[in-house]
């Protein structure tokens, strides 16, 4: 067996899981937070147990060399070289990327350029990765991109109505985001459905704090509702989601504050949170619904109906949809969001499911949909480590 470690470095932490392939047997997981400040967090999960210090880490280097130290320390490695591979996850790969590829010289200068596409994650992501390069440097290292899985969209579907040297020149495009939970998600619900993934059309909701829906057509996407950026789209915890681009001069004019601050309200400032004035935590405005309050309630007619505009579009532009799953953090926990959407998705699309079993599923892989639905409706958790662990050990094994 082979030991092949799947991480995701930001700006100030680490998330790591390490995975015995080719069963793709988790072995351990954990993360380190607060990098860089004081009172960092090193988290560890193995065997059933949790194993939480707080401490100081300084740099990317220091938390790299707890997680391995850990490794050994703990007896959950004999050796580092175990580690044959090291999958990490990238944001950005632009049009240059549209599968995991290893981690190159050429690999890494492209993963740089792109930096002004994606400024807070792609150079946090490469910072992970120099620290265990350095720290593991003969395992295979690979790069997983956020990106990639849309890359198969169509130019009619990803270029904006924008004079044409806009996208030539400086790349705006339709990008699109959780690339790597919507291929996963994909293949996992043909493979529970007992169908290739050639075989059947999906539409892929990851809604979490941020969101986003896939049309997956054999497997392929042709159409996602994140853009140029993270921002566009649905309604989200914290994100305005699509909006009319005049309202960003408006404000400015009428608030005297500049296009960044406007842009800062629109991701920091607005979805769940700006409309109910509770929380970007959907958990909260769940709370407040069932107290009645009316914002509340708004907010979550506005999340689901968003979702249905969406939807319905992808449904015309698929033909037909053999299968709709819930993933991530609101799709496969937030009951009560599962079901507004599929109440107003079963007028246009014939969906019907089981009240009961939706609300009584979290975080399990399960078919809610009733038999005479013309849609089935699943809920899938995610595992985007799973699929950077895979792609990286495939990789070395070439």
């Amino acid at each position: 067996m082979s030991k092949v470690l799947a991480v995701n470095a930001g700006s100030s932490s680490l998330k790591f899981q390490l995975f015995s392939m080719p069963n793709a047997e988790d072995i351990t997981s954990g993360v380190i937070e607060r990098i860089g400040l004081p009172d960092g967090i090193f988290t560890l999960k193995f065997a059933g147990e949790k194993d939480k210090q707080i401490l100081d880490i300084p740099d990317h280097s220091v938390a790299v060399n707890l997680v391995l130290n850990a490794l050994v320390e703990k007896k959950i490695v004999d050796r580092l070289d175990e580690i044959v591979a090291v999958g990490h996850r990238v944001v950005h790969g632009g049009e240059y990327f549209s599968k995991t590829v290893i981690a190159t010289d050429e690999n890494v200068a492209k993963v740089e350029e792109l930096k002004d596409l994606a400024p807070l994650h792609n150079p946090a992501n490469l910072t992970g990765y120099y620290s265990f390069k350095e720290a593991l440097p003969n395992a295979t290292h690979t790069f997983s991109f956020d990106t990639a899985f849309h890359q198969t969209m169509k130019p009619e579907v990803y270029i904006y109505p924008l004079p044409y040297e806009y996208y030539t020149d400086l790349k705006v495009r339709r990008y699109g985001m959780h690339g790597t939970s919507h291929q996963y998600i994909s293949e996992r619900t043909a493979e529970l459905m007992g169908k290739n993934k050639e075989e059947v059309n999906l539409l892929t909701l990851h809604l979490g704090n941020g969101a986003s829906i896939s049309a997956v057509k054999g497997g392929e996407c042709v159409n996602t509702s994140m853009g140029f950026t993270p921002l566009s789209g649905i309604m989200m915890g914290t994100r305005t989601g699509d909006v009319d681009p005049a309202i960003v001069t408006y404000l400015m004019q009428k608030l005297n504050i500049s296009a960044e601050e406007v842009i800062n309200i629109f991701n920091k400032k607005s979805g769940m949170l700006g409309v109910s004035g509770i929380s970007s935590d959907a958990r909260d405005v769940d709370d407040a619904i069932v107290a009645g309050n009316e914002r509340a309630i708004l907010t979550r007619k506005m999340y689901a109906e968003r979702v249905r505009q969406v939807v319905g579009g992808y449904m015309l532009q698929l033909g037909k949809v053999d299968a709709i799953a819930f993933t991530a953090g609101l799709g496969e926990n937030d009951t009560m969001i599962r079901a507004a959407i599929l109440d107003l998705l079963a007028v246009g699309m014939g969906v019907k499911y089981d009240a009961e079993l939706n609300a009584n599923t979290r975080g399990k892989e399960v078919k809610i949909s009733t038999d005479d639905s013309a849609v089935e409706v699943w809920i899938v958790p995610t595992d985007e480590e799973f699929v950077l662990a895979r792609d990286a050990f495939a990789l070395y094994n070439e």
